[in-house]
């Protein structure tokens, strides 16, 4: 790998985590190319070769895993939890969910309780469930994905 797109890498993962670090604010793309240093287009597009997904599926997915943190260990409500984790819609962030994660989340607040667990099993189950409209992918990282096939 040459030193550039080393470098090219290494902006991508600070993009990555500011939208991490700031996950429940409004973000846009053109916010978080300016932390990579490139344009809005050239950051969406490379964000998703490197990465395996769009920066704004990235965002959703994080928002989501949170929101299922929130639904298991806390008694707030889904509307509280919905706009804490940055969606502005109760009917996007249900949607959203239940696109990701398979089920409501009301549903998924029944079906789950806190874990107690060791805390890489907890790492395993808080990962958002493929949809039946998705297909699995074995990493976030796109050049797992194309080492291991499709």
């Amino acid at each position: 790998m040459s030193r550039e797109v080393e470098n090219f890498n290494r902006r991508l993962l600070r993009a990555r985590d500011a939208m991490d670090r700031a996950y429940a604010e409004p973000l846009d793309v053109r916010a978080v190319a300016a932390v990579a240093y490139v344009s809005p287009a050239h950051f969406s597009r490379s964000f998703r070769d490197v990465f395996g997904e769009t920066p704004h599926r990235y965002l959703q997915r994080r928002r989501v895993e949170r929101s299922m943190f929130l639904l298991r260990e806390t008694e707030r409500s889904v509307t509280d939890i919905c706009f804490d984790v940055g969606f502005t819609s109760l009917g996007t962030f249900i949607r959203t969910f239940s696109r990701i994660v398979g089920e409501t989340p009301s549903g998924y607040r029944m079906g789950t309780g806190p874990l107690v667990a060791p805390h890489c099993v907890k790492l395993a189950e808080m990962r958002p469930r493929v949809g039946a409209a998705e297909t699995a992918q074995s990493s976030s990282f796109g050049e797992a994905a194309a080492a291991f096939g499709p």
